[in-house]
C-alpha cells in the first residue's frame, strides 16, 4: 500500500509538512497527481460538489483549473489532533474575462494511518478584486520559500 509522510499522528511540524505538501501539489495544477494523496475512495466536500473517490475529484480539480486560471495558493496550519487537521487557505486567481478574484476558505481533513487523505470539507468564499490589488506575485508553480504566508500578508 503506497505511503504518503508525513503519516498521523501529527505533531505541529508534521502538520505543517503535510500542509505544504498540499500546498505544493496543489499549485502545480495538475489533478492525475494531485489525486494520488487522497485515498482511493477519498470522500470530498468541495463547495456545493461532493465527489468520491478519486475519479471524481480529478474531475473537480480540471473543471476549477479550466475556469480558475493564474492560480496561485497559500495554506495555513489552523489545527490539528490525531489523524485530523484544519486549515485555511487564500488563492488568487481570474475568470477568462480577466477579473481577478481572492478566495479564502478553510478545509478540514483526516487521513488514515498512510498518510493519505480520506475526508477533505472545504468551504470557499470568493470575493473580486483588482489586477493591483494581488498579493500573490510569484511565478506559476510552487511558493517560493521566502514568499510571506497569509498571516504575514494580513490575510
Amino acid at each position: 500500500m503506497d505511503t504518503r509522510p508525513p503519516l498521523p499522528p501529527f505533531s505541529r511540524e508534521t502538520a505543517i509538512q503535510k500542509i505544504r505538501l498540499a500546498e505544493d501539489g496543489w499549485n502545480s495544477r495538475d489533478p492525475a497527481r494531485i489525486v494520488l494523496a487522497y485515498s482511493p475512495d477519498t470522500v470530498w466536500r468541495n463547495r456545493a460538489e461532493f465527489p468520491r473517490g478519486r475519479a471524481e475529484a480529478q474531475a473537480l480539480l480540471e473543471r476549477k483549473w479550466a475556469r480558475e486560471l493564474d492560480y496561485r495558493l497559500i495554506k495555513e496550519l489552523w489545527a490539528f489532533e490525531g489523524h485530523r487537521i484544519a486549515v485555511r487557505f487564500v488563492y488568487e486567481w481570474h475568470d477568462d474575462a480577466g477579473n481577478w478574484f481572492r478566495s479564502h476558505g478553510n478545509e478540514n481533513w483526516e487521513f488514515d494511518d498512510q498518510g493519505l487523505m480520506t475526508h477533505r470539507h472545504a468551504s470557499i468564499n470568493d470575493r473580486p478584486i483588482k489586477a493591483e490589488d494581488r498579493k500573490f506575485h510569484w511565478p506559476l508553480g510552487r511558493r517560493p520559500d521566502d514568499h510571506p504566508g497569509l498571516t504575514e500578508l494580513g490575510l
